[in-house]
Parts: structure tokens; C-alpha cells; sequence
């Protein structure tokens, strides 16, 4: 009984064994995920990249090293001056991603905190050369040539360090206080220079229909005059036999007519005395 105990755990130790031997013998490298080779006997990391799937090392004296390659976003943020001295509050979003190829390179060089060593640097750097060459209304009338221009910049700098950009934008621009306010007081005095062109436009026109209403009449008048030369006072009469009908219509119409009867003074004399009004009355 002993001894079969004794094979038992014997055999249960060599399991195991084996088992360990195996597990240090293989590495999975997940999606998305790249790996790179510590050889101590070949002089550090080897040139090779291994992608997804699972992979043979030698114990002891390799060590995988796993590296993450999906595209990841990184905000930049940066207090740099324009052109015109006027401070800008700029923040930028980029999406990255190391080069697979240069992944033993990048490693070797930068170690596996390699965005945090290059990207913050490099952004600022990029971020305060471009925006000195504007002025502070160019950041806003020129907003996607400055983003397109530090996207340019950015990507030629990044790729000396094997990082690859896939997007760069800017997501938030503020200017200073005092800034703020001169722009607020321009918009404003803009806004009264336009009023007052419209105030005086609208003067020019008024003044111009007074003109023309003006010609209007004296042409008018000068047409009544000329028919008066050729035919005397018929013109006055007309108008008159025109006003008569005019009032006759009115007082037809009306509900409320008064009459008043004329004087008699005149009578006694022989005289005809003054003819009597019938006027309309609107109770309304």
C-alpha cells in the first residue's frame, strides 16, 4: 500500500512538473495585442514582433513583453500666446497608435510608458510653434487651417518616436478675460455702426420721397396753371362741381343730416338772404 502511494505522489509530482514546464513554455498574445522577446542570451530585445495567438519561448531565458496597438485617444491641453500676445487656453485630442514594426524599437528606446514620455512633449511643443504664427481672431476664422496645420506638424514629429496619429482636432479653445471683453466691445460698437447706416439710409430715403412728392405737386400745380391760362376760371369750376359731388355722396349716405336755414337779414333790404346747410352729423 506504501509503495503504491509513493507512485501515486510520484507520478503527481511529475504531472505537475510538467505541467509547470509546459505553462512556462507558451504565452498567449490577445487581440489587439502585440509581444516582443527578452533574450538574455542574444544581447536584450530580439527585432522580432509576435502578433495574436500563442507562441513558444524558453524559460528563464526569454520574457515576453506585451504591448497594447489599439488605436487609444489622448487629450493635450496647453496655455500658450498667439501672434498678437494674447494668451489662448488650447486643448487637443489626438488618437494614436505605435507602429507594429517598430514596436521592438519603440520599447527599447522609450520603455512601455513610451505615450506618456512623448506625447505630452511633443504636443506642447507643436501646439505653441502653430499658434504663435496667428492672431487671436485667425484661431477663430481659421480654425480648421490651424488644425490642419497641427496635425502636419504633430504626425512628422511623432513618427521620429514610431507612433502613428490617426485623427488630431482641437476640442476646446478660450481666450483670456480681457480678450473676451474687447471682443464683446466690438461686436458691440459694430452692431451701432450698422444701426446708425440704417438710420441713415432710411433718412436718405424719407428725404428723397419728400423730393419727389414735392416735384409731384409742383408739377401739378403747374399743370392747373397752364390749364387755367387756356381756359380761365372752367378749371376752378370743375373742381368745385367735382367737390360738390364729392360732399352730396357723403351726405347721402349719412343717417344724421341737420339743417340749418340761412339768414333773412337780407330781406327787408331786397336782398336774398344766405342759402341754408344741410350738414352731416357721425354719431360714432
Amino acid at each position: 500500500m506504501d509503495k503504491i502511494l509513493g507512485r501515486v505522489s510520484t507520478a503527481a509530482g511529475a504531472l505537475a512538473v510538467g505541467a509547470f514546464t509546459v505553462n512556462s513554455c507558451i504565452y498567449n498574445v490577445d487581440g489587439g495585442e502585440r509581444a516582443v522577446l527578452f533574450d538574455s542570451l542574444r544581447g536584450g530585445i530580439l527585432p522580432d514582433v509576435r502578433s495574436e495567438g500563442t507562441h513558444f519561448v524558453i524559460p528563464v531565458i526569454q520574457r515576453p513583453i506585451i504591448l497594447d496597438v489599439r488605436t487609444r485617444p489622448r487629450e493635450i491641453p496647453s496655455v500658450t500666446g498667439t501672434k498678437d500676445l494674447q494668451m489662448v487656453n488650447i486643448k487637443l485630442r489626438v488618437l494614436w497608435r505605435p507602429v507594429h514594426e517598430k514596436l521592438p524599437q519603440l520599447y527599447r528606446e522609450l520603455g512601455a510608458d513610451y505615450d506618456e514620455r512623448v506625447l505630452p512633449s511633443i504636443g506642447n511643443e507643436v501646439l505653441k510653434a502653430v499658434v504663435a504664427q496667428y492672431n487671436a481672431e485667425e484661431l477663430l476664422s481659421k480654425r480648421g487651417e490651424v488644425s490642419d496645420r497641427i496635425k502636419r506638424e504633430l504626425t512628422k514629429r511623432a513618427e521620429h518616436f514610431y507612433i502613428a496619429l490617426d485623427d488630431v482636432a482641437i476640442t476646446h479653445l478660450t481666450f483670456g478675460r480681457e480678450f473676451m471683453k474687447a471682443i464683446e466691445s466690438k461686436q458691440v460698437a459694430q452692431q451701432e455702426a450698422e444701426r446708425q447706416q440704417w438710420v441713415v439710409a432710411r433718412a436718405e430715403q424719407e428725404r428723397i420721397a419728400v423730393v419727389t412728392r414735392a416735384e409731384g405737386e409742383a408739377e401739378a400745380a403747374q399743370i392747373i396753371t397752364n390749364a387755367m391760362e387756356k381756359a380761365g376760371n372752367a378749371v376752378i369750376e370743375v373742381r368745385r362741381i367735382d367737390a360738390a359731388k364729392e360732399i352730396a355722396a357723403k351726405l347721402a349716405n349719412s343717417r344724421n343730416i341737420v339743417y340749418l336755414p340761412g339768414g333773412q337779414s337780407g330781406h327787408a333790404a331786397g336782398g336774398s338772404g344766405s342759402p341754408g346747410l344741410l350738414l352731416g352729423i357721425d354719431t360714432k
